[in-house]
């Protein structure tokens, strides 16, 4: 890795980590879901479908998805936070509040890529 491209690694990777620690900071919860972690989720899912889309379509530089993809977006969302709500569910021997919290992560994740890739396309074409 290059110079250049480490520092757009590294600042993009900040900024997500700071908006997820701010976002994350004071845990919500909905009938026992983690809504702060679907919520990070969600956002970087459906900002990381923004920007493939206008990626592609604008032919950006590859330095930029190490700075919003690789670098925000990855910091941004966040798996283990994700394993850690699902693994205190079992432990409490929540299971069907765990199968939900698993399904809409998962699903809404998957569901806001797709609707980002999804707005873009229609913006763009």
């Amino acid at each position: 890795m290059k110079g250049l491209e480490f520092v757009f690694l590294g600042i993009g990777g900040i900024l997500g980590t700071f908006l997820r620690y701010n976002l994350l900071e004071t845990q919500i919860l909905f009938h026992f879901i983690p809504v702060n972690t679907l919520l990070v989720n969600i956002l970087g899912s459906f900002i990381l479908g923004i920007f493939i889309v206008t990626s592609i379509h604008y032919n950006i530089d590859g330095r930029y998805a190490l700075f919003v993809a690789v670098g925000f977006c990855w910091s941004l969302t966040t798996f283990s936070a994700f394993a850690l709500d699902n693994s205190t569910l079992l432990d409490n021997n929540q299971y069907g509040i765990m199968f939900v919290n698993v399904i809409t992560n998962v699903g809404f994740a998957i569901g806001a890529l797709f609707l980002g890739k999804t707005i873009m396309n229609t913006i763009l074409n």
